[in-house]
């Protein structure tokens, strides 16, 4: 499977912003997670969701401000991000693995190019 990310951007703290995860090659089985990365930081979970939509699970530090969602007939895997703060700013990849649920970076098979976001104070 191959993952295309986009819809990044700058926005005031409090704002909101979503980034979109298209995928080819495969996509109904996969279990799609959002991770993000900021400099100087490790890679980190964000939200992740089953094939069907119907089982999320979120990090902690985004939980209630986040939604993950998916819409299997566009191949496409969404993140709704809302009450931004500048501690979320960071590069947001989109990830797949096949079937399970997953957090750990080292469980998924395929990532996307990743798409910058900037929350601003």
């Amino acid at each position: 499977v191959q993952l295309q990310a986009s819809g990044g951007g700058s926005v005031e703290a409090g704002g909101s912003l979503r980034v979109a995860c298209v995928a080819s090659g495969g996509f109904l089985y996969y279990f799609m997670g959002w991770f993000r990365q900021a400099p100087g930081k490790e890679r980190e979970f964000v939200a992740g969701i089953n094939y069907s939509g119907d089982n999320t699970v979120y990090a902690d530090s985004v939980k209630g401000r986040f939604t993950i969602s998916r819409d299997n007939a566009k191949n496409t895997v969404y993140l709704q991000m809302s009450s931004l703060k500048p501690e979320d700013t960071a590069v947001y990849y989109c990830a797949a693995r096949w079937n399970t649920i997953a957090t750990s970076r080292a469980d998924y098979t395929a990532w996307g190019q990743g798409t910058q976001v900037t929350v601003s104070s």
